[in-house]
């Protein structure tokens, strides 16, 4: 079974930087967009960025300027880079990889914390 292995997480202080790493297990392919969610205490699930085959990058209001989403679609990699970090985006961090049609392909999460 396929799985998406996220790494990079970890314990950061108000205003630091993390970079988190996502790859799969083995090789997709048709791959529509790879992205990352994050789930934070006492809201739902929701998307941070994503970045679709061709390069077009969607971004959460709430982390424009300060995330960035990288990757190789076609090597099912994904990466984000995190600046000015702040508590508000403490929680689990999700990789996702969509696949056509309508395929989505999640990872376990890893936890960021942000200390004030």
């Amino acid at each position: 079974q396929v799985q998406l292995l996220e790494s990079g997480g970890g314990l950061v202080q108000t205003g630091g930087s993390l970079g988190l790493s996502c790859a799969a297990s083995e090789k997709i392919f048709a791959v529509k967009a790879m992205g990352w969610y994050r789930q934070v205490p006492g809201k739902q699930r929701e998307l941070v960025a994503r970045i679709a085959t061709g390069g077009h990058r969607d971004y959460a209001d709430f982390v424009k300027g300060r995330f960035t989403i990288s990757g190789d679609n076609a090597k099912n990699l994904v990466y984000l880079h995190m600046n000015s970090l702040t508590p508000e985006d403490t929680g689990l961090y999700f990789c996702v990889l969509e696949r056509f049609p309508a395929i989505q392909y999640w990872g376990r999460g890893t936890q960021v914390t942000v200390s004030s």
